[in-house]
């Protein structure tokens, strides 16, 4: 039995899917939704705010603003209402409709940033934003989490030590990157402890991170306009690229098997799935994968079939690659 009186305090941490019979190799998801935040960004929200409150950085009646694409966002707004802080979440227009929902639900402020910044994108435009806000008041508090080093620490602290506790004959680690929190600290700790461990980044076609050109992404979670502040590549064995399309791909083969995963998670799965096809020779081993969230919050995006087809094309989408709701009905009676 666990008690709680704070929600952010609570997280499942030893929940893993056996994904061989859906993906056809031995992968073990690591599920990260089973908290009150409903996603991984839990982690470093509690991290970011904590390290804030023992620095001082952080004192009662502060104002918490960042800028996220959803998640994150989520994360803090419940950090924030169960510690007594306001939150501003600065946005985009592709953050979730439920997303900003549950934020305001929460008490936070939501702020949707709509013209990009000409170099840096949406997030460059977010970040702008947030700097600007804390310049104008003085008693607002920027967790930072492209910089933080919080944001790793919590993964290091945490998901890497989760990870080898449940498989200590552990090969293979897939896991996406945004950030870089989850992926450097998670790393960082497998590095120490099981340095033969094979680590495989998982980007998203249109992000920098990794030098790739900055295109349009509409998917929020992996991915970034802005080069990475915590990644360390000399961590990183191989890095797989994966195109939107992929992504919901992934989420919906998935969810004809009752799993409903988000995005992120989705991603990495498919990128997990592109890795083995490039590297047959690892067949059997010991693969994790983080699976950062799930699927509630894009209901209205990744699982509609026609927001897939206004960005990709309706000739992107076949017998075998239609939405899981494609074929369903709803009725009524009286």
């Amino acid at each position: 039995m666990q008690i709680v009186t704070t929600p952010d305090r609570f997280n499942v941490p030893d929940v893993f899917v056996d994904l061989t019979r859906l993906v056809g190799q031995r992968i073990f998801l690591k599920c990260e939704g089973f908290n009150f935040a409903g996603s991984i960004k839990l982690k470093a929200a509690v991290e970011m705010i904590d390290h804030a409150e023992r620095a001082g950085t952080l004192r009662p009646g502060s104002t918490i603003v960042e800028s996220s694409s959803g998640n994150l966002g989520v994360a803090l707004s419940m950090v924030a209402v169960s510690r007594g802080y306001h939150f501003i979440c600065v946005t985009d227009a592709r953050c979730t409709l439920t997303a900003r929902q549950i934020m305001r639900t929460f008490g936070a402020e939501v702020y949707v940033v709509t013209q990009p910044h000409p170099v840096d994108g949406l997030v460059g435009a977010r970040v702008r934003r947030v700097r600007q806000l804390c310049a104008d008041n003085d008693d607002y508090f920027w967790p930072d989490q492209y910089a933080n080093t919080a944001n790793q620490a919590a993964h290091y602290t945490r998901t890497g030590p989760e990870i080898l506790d449940a498989f200590p004959d552990l090969d293979l680690l897939f896991v996406g990157v945004g950030t870089a929190g989850t992926l450097m600290g998670a790393t960082r700790y497998l590095r120490e402890h099981r340095p033969s461990v094979r680590v495989v980044a998982i980007d998203v076609v249109g992000s920098v991170t990794f030098g790739g050109p900055n295109l349009p992404r509409m998917i929020p979670g992996l991915g970034s306009a802005l080069p990475s502040k915590q990644l360390d590549v000399s961590y990183v064995d191989d890095v797989v690229m994966v195109p939107e399309v992929d992504t919901v791909r992934a989420c919906w083969h998935l969810a004809r098997s009752g799993f409903l995963f988000g995005g992120s998670t989705g991603t990495v799965i498919a990128g997990a799935s592109r890795w083995y096809e490039e590297h047959p020779e690892a067949a059997g081993g010991t693969a994790v994968a983080i699976g950062p969230d799930f699927g509630e919050r894009y209901l209205d995006t990744v699982y509609q079939t026609q927001w897939f087809t206004d960005l990709y094309g309706a000739e992107m989408m076949d017998g075998d690659h239609a939405a899981p709701g494609s074929t369903g009905s709803e009725r009524m009676s009286a």
